[in-house]
């Protein structure tokens, strides 16, 4: 897998870091299972899941996850799979970026690495599940919706008292599409 280099700009202190500079986007590996976790852990209110999830995200479905690191360490994670009854969607489950890599557009600039990859021919729809109440993840799917040129729908999917036992949120079945797979182009800095 080819990993994609963001090189730093130039500038006074500090510049580079809030670019996005020195930022290495890459399929995951097995090793890369606790990092992700305790990166997930890091950021309310996603959902933690096992360990042994997160080495199956980074083994079983690399192809369609991408780990971001800088200087080796773990700063943005997102998880997906082709469902195998909807070949044309890119399901995204989770989107994590660390407390000092926010403010640079990585999240949907790791979505875009993800549609760019061999193993995203033919994806013409991206599909999540958002709570009602994570202002940032709605950001994040309108914001791609708006870049693809492409239509969002949502409809309650898993319900809080049908489907969630644990008071869990509703979770909202979100659809962006259809869109051309090439749409979607993010620079590889954030403009200054």
């Amino acid at each position: 897998m080819e990993i994609q280099s963001y090189q730093p700009m130039t500038g006074g202190p500090g510049v580079a870091e809030r670019s996005g500079g020195g930022l290495d986007f890459a399929a995951p590996g097995a090793d890369d299972g606790p990092d992700v976790h305790a990166l997930i852990a890091a950021c309310p209110p996603l959902d933690q899941n096992s360990v042994y999830c997160n080495l199956l995200q980074c083994t079983h479905f690399a192809d369609t996850c991408v780990a971001v690191k800088q200087g080796g360490r773990l700063v943005g994670w997102v998880s997906g799979h082709r469902p195998p009854n909807e070949p044309d969607v890119l399901f995204v489950w989770q989107v994590a970026v660390a407390a000092e890599a926010r403010g640079l557009g990585l999240a949907g600039r790791m979505i875009a690495h993800i549609l760019e990859r061999p193993a995203c021919e033919g994806v013409s729809r991206i599909k999540t599940t958002i709570t009602p109440d994570n202002a940032a993840s709605w950001g994040l799917f309108k914001g791609l919706a708006r870049k693809l040129s492409a239509p969002l729908s949502d409809a309650p999917w898993f319900l809080k008292d049908q489907h969630f036992p644990s008071g869990h949120e509703t979770e909202h079945l979100v659809t962006i599409g259809p869109f051309e797979r090439g749409a979607l182009t993010m620079p590889s800095r954030p403009a200054a």
